[in-house]
């Protein structure tokens, strides 16, 4: 199965990444870019994004990423740092790239910025791969 269509398939079954309106503009090997606009109901008492948005971007990002060699990937080990405030409208790119890969366990990146090329969150993500293909 090519990258493509394996993500795909888990766009077509992962309701969340539906919802958060994901866009698919890139993908490789252990790489993908993602983009998303955040909406006023993914705001917080704060009137910013909440941060499990763009935590949330960032784990389909790794997801995809992960998966894109055909064989099915789950996270183990996940973190955040929320660099600077996201606002209702702002335009979220998420680029998510490959540290390290072995036949058991993959590291990535994953660094988002706003529509003014600022960083907003850098994430860091363990999966542990799968022998089951895709």
């Amino acid at each position: 199965m090519q990258p493509i269509e394996i993500v795909q398939q888990m766009l077509a079954s992962d309701a969340f990444s539906q919802w958060l309106g994901l866009e698919l503009v890139a993908l490789s090997p252990g790489a993908c870019q993602l983009k998303m606009v955040v909406r006023k109901e993914m705001t917080n008492g704060f009137q910013i994004a909440h941060g499990g948005i763009t935590f949330s971007l960032s784990d389909s990002a790794l997801a995809f990423a992960a998966n894109s060699y055909g064989f099915q990937s789950v996270s183990i080990d996940t973190s955040i740092a929320h660099l600077k405030p996201v606002q209702e409208g702002d335009v979220l790119i998420a680029n998510c790239t490959e540290i390290s890969r072995t036949n058991a366990i993959g590291k990535y990146e994953v660094q988002i910025k706003n529509q003014d090329d600022q960083v907003v969150s850098h994430f860091l993500g363990t999966v542990y791969i799968t022998k089951k293909r895709w």
